[in-house]
């Protein structure tokens, strides 16, 4: 009776575990689960409001006791909308693009630069209010066997990799990440993707940063971005990662890049530190997610390195008044982001609720990060030092939307001010065509199928308990 008891409650876990899993890869990056028909429609969008209880004012961190006692300020916005169209051609040809709006659309807007003193600044942003995140053409031979080419993600971290709303609990994306690598992280490129057996693989090669771009409080964030019509290429980049699914609901994934930056801006020099040095970007990431019993816990840790940093403040372009790169401050030759989220589904306990598929999550988050954590020639920002603290809630109503809420702490160095936060949200994430139905419908049936036999099988061990 003990083996028969052992093997019933092995398989239980082990269904349970793939039915989680099931869900879970229905939930992760939407373009890769486009299919069922020839054109697949789909999104996701996140709504926010933050009642920040802390100064805005430039001078914060420069004069921290004048501004301890500022009034509170708060925000609404859209951080992102984001429209998917996907067509199957036939023959193993596809397409797909993705459109992004940020911060409710495109438009002329003021913003005040911290780095040059809080001076305000006119900007339309291309790459940054309406953007085409991806555009690609692909070709299938196997499952194991797919190039792209075009407008792609590159997924180095967690958060590039699976930058969806449901794919974090806070309202806004993982704030470590977010801050010293670009979000999204999209360029121009090529790509060679599959999947065997309990993994998958990407590879790309890609255009290099412009490192005219590289900043202090943001490291390479900006880096990817162009203020021309076209991205510049005269240096090139490589991006790999690698995920492993061996242990049911559990994800383990690396990441990293590699490429020069400096010179691979416009109009190039011919002369001078733009051509002399390389500025060579190298980030290596670990990351991880587990949905089981009811858990969901993500964590990653991300370290990048950039060469010839302490010459970047003397490139032409960032000297240049009038250029879009002009930049007075240093930029840090490394940079790292750590941090770790688990939730917890309280409905799991209550059976009418469980049913429903309804679920609440209740969780915490912890992250430290800092985007200038080597001083460049003695010169030191200590404010880019960063422990934060979240804790709150997530509402599923229905599986593809959540209604968030959190309250979060931002820890700075002693000499200035703590940075609280209120912060609500809602988002959502799925397909509007009909025709997506129909897959949709058949991962359903198969999640009801596996809970049906873990119903069955518990029963059994409960008869055994009994005996």
């Amino acid at each position: 009776m003990k083996t028969t008891y052992k093997t019933l409650l092995a398989s239980v876990l082990l269904l349970t575990a793939t039915a989680t899993q099931a869900q879970v890869n229905a939930g992760d990056s939407v373009m890769q689960h486009a299919g069922g028909n020839r054109l697949s429609i789909g999104g996701y969008g996140e709504i926010g409001y933050s009642r920040n209880f802390y100064s805005d004012h430039v001078s914060r961190y420069s004069q921290p006791e004048e501004h301890k006692g500022d009034p509170t300020h708060g925000r609404l916005d859209i951080p992102h909308a984001v429209i998917y169209l996907g067509y199957d051609f036939g023959k193993g040809w596809t397409f797909g693009t993705e459109i992004e709006f940020e911060h409710g659309g495109a438009g002329i807007a003021y913003e005040k630069e911290d780095e040059e003193g809080g001076e305000w600044e006119q900007e339309t942003e291309k790459g940054g209010e309406v953007e085409l995140e991806q555009f690609w053409i692909q070709k299938s031979f196997a499952h194991w066997a797919n190039i792209r080419a075009g407008h792609i993600v590159v997924p180095v971290g967690l958060n590039n990799a699976y930058h969806e709303p449901l794919n974090f609990f806070t309202i806004y994306r993982p704030e470590g990440e977010n801050t010293i690598m670009p979000s999204t992280w999209h360029q121009t490129g090529v790509s060679f993707w599959g999947r065997h057996g309990d993994f998958r693989y990407e590879a790309q090669v890609l255009g290099g940063l412009n490192a005219d771009q590289f900043t202090n409080t943001g490291w390479i964030h900006k880096g990817h971005k162009s203020s021309t019509e076209f991205d510049v290429a005269n240096k090139f980049a490589v991006a790999a990662r690698l995920d492993n699914y061996s242990l049911p609901g559990l994800r383990i994934g690396l990441s990293g890049y590699f490429g020069e930056s400096i010179g691979n801006s416009y109009p190039r020099n011919k002369n001078g530190i733009d051509d002399e040095y390389r500025g060579r970007v190298l980030i290596g990431a670990f990351d991880f997610t587990y949905y089981g019993h009811n858990w969901i816990v993500r964590g990653q840790a991300d370290y990048g390195y950039l060469g010839d940093a302490e010459q970047l403040k003397y490139v032409y372009n960032r000297l240049n008044s009038k250029s879009p790169y002009k930049h007075s401050a240093f930029v840090s030759k490394n940079a790292y982001a750590v941090g770790i989220e688990a939730g917890y589904d309280v409905f799991s306990q209550i059976s009418k609720l469980h049913e429903r598929d309804q679920k609440l999550y209740v969780f915490g988050r912890y992250e430290q990060y800092n985007p200038y954590a080597s001083n460049t020639k003695g010169t030191a920002y200590d404010y880019t030092e960063v422990k934060r603290m979240a804790a709150g809630i997530n509402y599923y109503p229905v599986p593809q939307v959540a209604v968030k809420a959190e309250f979060s702490k931002r820890f700075l160095k002693s000499a200035y001010n703590d940075e609280p936060s209120l912060n609500i949200g809602i988002a959502y994430e799925g397909w509007f065509d009909t025709g997506h139905r129909k897959l949709a419908k058949k991962e359903q049936h198969d999640y009801e199928q596996l809970q049906q036999r873990i119903n069955d099988l518990q029963r059994q061990l409960n008869e055994l308990k009994k005996q």
